[in-house]
């Protein structure tokens, strides 16, 4: 969503990056970019305002006049203001010491509030939570049925008994909830198309009823400003906490997660990043900063690795590769490893200074990662076990088998072997030059594009062409 916003940002602060001193010109400038750039991806015009405002008063004080590096400086000051401006700290949600703590989800029909019921559910019980899920939207067709599909696919219970009286069934929810010893209880309200009298009435009611630890409302953060416009409209009559923000994953422009905040006083909570069921995330304002900024996003990309690995499988994989022994079994693990962390394109821009890496490239496939995996898949398992036995003929029977070429089974082949090599000298204490990456990933699988040149040549192709160019 913020790959436009991230462009533009970075392109206003790279001139300043460089230089050793600062002048007012060079500030004004940076400012007019910046301006432009938050108000292209829909950022609301006042928020806009304030945080040029704020930024400039700070880039033009002392302390960064004095500084030996006052492009660092600014570039520092703009990820603290935009931290700032997204809510800082990390907001989580409350929990009541008398359980069950309830949640209720407000929000727009269309916004995602019941498949969001279930992504939280999902979250709150790899948490260590026991979650479940009352259906109380009974005027969207069809939607308490999703409610339990999506209960029986996370299992998490739901209670759907009453059909007709949200009210009522708000009341007998909760109940049920405290019998079966749950300590989350999660509401999905009804929405409507847009904000009105007898959608706010409703709300106000199951609210007075269930007595919620929390209520969220569920922006679309695809709606742009419209979506502040509702978050302001609900402020008003039914009051809420925080924001559990959807579709964050979308290419709109992001103003609505930028603005949320500064407009409503509320912070933004969780955010969806993806359509699975486990794609709901704890938002982190400074993280999310970062990522706008270029910086990476180290510890989300650490979170995500220790949900994807197994402590026994990590440690096992990791002795193997450190010793050279990296078979085309523990080549597969590796890359299942990486498809559990999410799509390799928003993996590899959380590595501090891989999104200018990646620029050139046609695109970091997640189709390629499918590709080398039929190929692993189609060779026997003694094949994958000792990969040194693959000859001609069955590197024509792997490609046949996998749909792909001799020259793609090749390629792979030479793959595993530099990456063994390279975990063995890593394992010996040594830090060897990674194939492909200075010379644009070429060879690499899953990273392919126009702008990827050959590896240079090794020191000994060199040292030969030398020897000859002597004689």
């Amino acid at each position: 969503m913020f790959d436009t916003l991230s462009d533009k940002l970075q392109h206003a602060l790279g001139d300043l990056r460089s230089r050793g001193t600062l002048d007012d010109e060079a500030v004004s400038r940076a400012m007019r970019e910046i301006r432009l750039a938050l108000l292209e991806a829909d950022v609301n015009f006042d928020v806009v305002r304030q945080f040029v405002a704020d930024v400039r008063e700070r880039a033009v004080g002392e302390d960064v006049r004095k500084s030996l590096t006052p492009g660092q400086q600014v570039v520092k000051i703009v990820h603290e203001e935009l931290t700032e401006l997204m809510g800082s700290g990390d907001s989580r949600l409350a929990f009541s010491q008398h359980p069950p703590t309830t949640i209720l989800l407000a929000g727009l029909q269309g916004s995602g509030k019941t498949t969001a019921a279930g992504k939280l559910a999902l979250l709150l019980e790899k948490d260590g939570r026991k979650p479940a899920l009352v259906a109380a939207d009974l005027q969207r067709p069809a939607a308490v049925d999703q409610l339990i599909q999506l209960g029986e696919q996370v299992e998490v219970p739901v209670y759907a008994e009453e059909r007709t009286d949200p009210v009522k069934a708000v009341h007998d929810g909760i109940e049920r909830a405290r019998e079966d010893g749950r300590d989350v209880v999660i509401l999905d309200t009804a929405g409507r198309l847009h904000v009105d009298e007898p959608l706010m009435e409703e709300l106000a009611a199951v609210r007075r009823e269930a007595k919620p630890t929390n209520v969220l409302l569920v922006l679309d953060a695809m709606t742009g400003q419209e979506a502040v416009n509702v978050a302001k409209a609900f402020q008003e009559r039914i009051d809420f906490d925080g924001v559990l923000m959807t579709k964050l994953d979308g290419d709109a422009r992001g103003g609505a997660a930028l603005s949320v905040r500064a407009i409503t006083g509320r912070p933004i909570k969780l955010a969806s990043v993806g359509e699975k069921l486990d794609a709901l995330e704890w938002f982190h304002p400074d993280r999310m900063a970062s990522r706008i900024l270029g910086m990476g996003d180290v510890l989300t990309l650490i979170e995500r690795a220790e949900a994807a690995i197994e402590d026994e499988e990590k440690d096992e994989l990791e002795r193997r590769m450190m010793q050279g022994e990296f078979s085309f079994d523990d080549f597969l693990k590796s890359y299942k490893m990486i498809r559990r962390m999410g799509p390799l394109q928003g993996v590899l821009k959380m590595i501090p200074g891989m999104g200018k890496q990646l620029e050139g490239l046609d695109q970091v496939n997640d189709k390629e990662l499918a590709r080398v995996e039929a190929i692993i898949l189609s060779m026997t398992p003694h094949e994958r076990r000792v990969p040194h036995v693959i000859d001609g003929s069955r590197r024509k029977r792997i490609a046949a088998g996998s749909g792909t070429t001799v020259t793609q089974v090749n390629q792979l082949l030479e793959a595993r072997k530099q990456m063994a090599k390279m975990m063995k000298a890593m394992g010996s204490g040594k830090m060897p030059q990674i194939p492909g990456v200075a010379a644009g990933a070429e060879g690499v699988p899953g990273l392919s594009g126009q702008g990827a040149r050959r590896p240079s040549a090794t020191r000994k192709s060199r040292s030969k062409r030398k020897k000859k160019a002597r004689k």
